[in-house]
């Protein structure tokens, strides 16, 4: 809850930044990720975040969604930088499995046995962006000015260190003691570097998240990483616990602030009142 509530405050930032004389209240965007979080728990492809926008939007007025998204990639980008350094730290030594290791039921399977199949499908992918984007070339510029604003907090570089940076690295330290938290809880060796690992198997699982929590994925990423150092029966439990615990915690705050901020729960006003 503290991780989330310090996302919370670095993406208030981003969009107060965006609109610098509407008001953000702060209430309604820890409302909008804490409901972004318990729906990413439940459905993947990102599910959680078209929550986060579609609330967001809801609190900001005269606020656009392509805007609201734009504050989004900004505030992902941090995460895609950490995570990136540390897959790539990963691979360097030699930690990464190869083609292959994690054989037929690893969720990356179809596309490396239907290459051909996959590169079809992004290039239909392909053509049909050229063709929206052509349709609507003449609202393009509109469109531009719109994402631009979203990053309009990157204008000065002071203002974003100390309103986002700082709240995100408070993200990523929470995130740490939390995996050390859980390590420990389950019996197994509690190190930054143990932690390290199990942070790298999940932002690989995220890489495609075709499964709720990326579960599945982030186990045979684990039980490979530990291989000869913990057992596998212990790791997949340890994975398995933490994936399931966090999914319910999420879910249950998620879909309470859901509830709370859509005001289908009056639990002010008496007994069958309207």
């Amino acid at each position: 809850m503290l991780r989330l509530l310090c996302v919370s405050t670095a993406w208030r930032n981003i969009i107060q930044a965006a609109y610098p004389t509407a008001p953000v209240p702060r209430r309604s965007i820890v409302g909008a990720v804490f409901a972004g979080v318990g729906v990413g728990a439940i459905i993947p492809a990102r599910g959680g975040d078209a929550v986060r926008v579609f609330l967001a939007k809801r609190s900001v007025p005269d606020s656009t969604y392509t805007t609201i998204t734009s504050t989004l990639v900004l505030l992902s980008l941090f995460d895609f930088l950490v995570a990136g350094s540390l897959v790539l730290w990963a691979a360097a030594s030699g930690s990464l499995p190869g083609g292959g290791v994690l054989g037929p039921s690893f969720d990356f399977s179809w596309v490396i046995h239907n290459p051909g199949t996959f590169l079809k499908a992004i290039g239909l992918v392909l053509v049909i962006l050229v063709v929206v984007v052509l349709w609507f070339a003449e609202e393009m510029g509109d469109f531009r000015r719109r994402l631009a604003q979203g990053f309009s907090i990157l204008r000065d570089k002071q203002a974003y260190l100390s309103r986002v940076a700082v709240w995100q690295v408070g993200d990523w330290l929470l995130r740490f003691g939390a995996i050390l938290l859980f390590l420990h809880a389950f019996g197994l060796p509690a190190t930054l570097h143990n932690a390290v690992l199990v942070q790298v198997s999940a932002a690989l699982a995220s890489l495609l998240p075709i499964s709720p929590s990326g579960i599945g994925t982030e186990q045979a990423f684990l039980v490979y990483l530990f291989r000869g150092h913990v057992p596998g029966a212990a790791l997949v439990a340890f994975s398995v616990g933490m994936r399931i615990t966090l999914m319910t915690v999420n879910a249950a705050l998620g879909f309470a602030t859901l509830l709370v901020t859509l005001r289908t729960v009056h639990w002010r006003e008496p007994h069958g009142a309207r």
